[in-house]
């Protein structure tokens, strides 16, 4: 079991795209980005998409000027996301890969095929005085091409394990994946994250990892603060990770 404290990040996309399905502002990101700080979210993660289908630039400025918590900023290889980052300046920033016609991020960052974009991306952020974290998948060899030079750490994506979560067999299969780039990332120097698809059914068993330092969970803890609130919602998994 984990022993060292992990930070939580609280993703809030959900409720700009709940706000957004009527057009209006309610329910308020702001507001609700208080309640996940009051609940112990220590870092607050938010996805900009080049569509702006949740997140819209709006929310980022108010977001990072009103925030009592650090800010993660997810964004894809995009020359105007880059030029908005570095002129906002979050806490953080976490590059994706996306693609338009998907729901939610699907996988991980192609280290390899983008090592040059990504690398010059990470330079300029890193410049600017913004920690840079890469979204990849539970692979080694996406791991080698990775340069602690430019890169602070890595968010494994854990989308897999909590689709296998109930399959015994394949559960485990994942967690030794994701335990390898585990170990591959402390020999590299990197900071080891977590994300996607974690709840509050498989985020126990997901703590055997001794050097993981934050992890970051969006769904299922705005669909459970739909019955208990976010505040208490974002305390109940907090609770579980310490």
């Amino acid at each position: 079991m984990n022993k060292n404290p992990i930070r939580l990040g609280v993703n809030i996309d959900h409720v700009a795209t709940l706000r957004n399905a009527r057009g209006q502002n309610d329910p308020s990101v702001l507001r609700l980005m208080f309640e996940a700080s009051d609940g112990g979210a220590q870092i607050i993660t938010i996805h900009l998409r080049e569509d702006r289908r949740h997140i819209r630039d709006e929310d980022v400025h108010e977001i990072l000027r009103h925030s009592l918590v650090p800010v993660n900023l997810e964004m894809a290889l995009n020359d105007h996301i880059l030029d908005f980052a570095l002129k906002s300046r979050p806490y953080s920033v976490c590059i994706v890969p996306e693609r338009r016609e998907e729901v939610t991020t699907e996988g991980g960052l192609d280290v390899i095929k983008y090592k040059d974009k990504i690398n010059q991306y990470a330079k300029v952020l890193k410049e600017a005085g913004i920690s840079v974290y890469l979204f990849i998948d539970p692979e080694k060899e996406m791991l080698r091409h990775i340069s602690p030079d430019y890169v602070d750490g890595i968010e494994v994506h854990t989308g897999s394990y909590a689709n296998h979560f109930h399959i015994l067999r394949e559960r485990e299969r994942e967690l030794e994946k994701i335990r390898m780039v585990h170990d591959l990332s402390q020999d590299l120097g990197l900071e080891f994250h977590a994300g996607h698809g974690l709840n509050y059914h498989n985020i126990r068993e997901f703590l055997v990892f001794p050097q993981l330092k934050e992890v970051n969970i969006g769904h299922s803890i705005i669909s459970r603060a739909l019955s208990i609130g976010l505040k208490n919602a974002v305390r109940e998994m907090k609770e579980l990770i310490i």
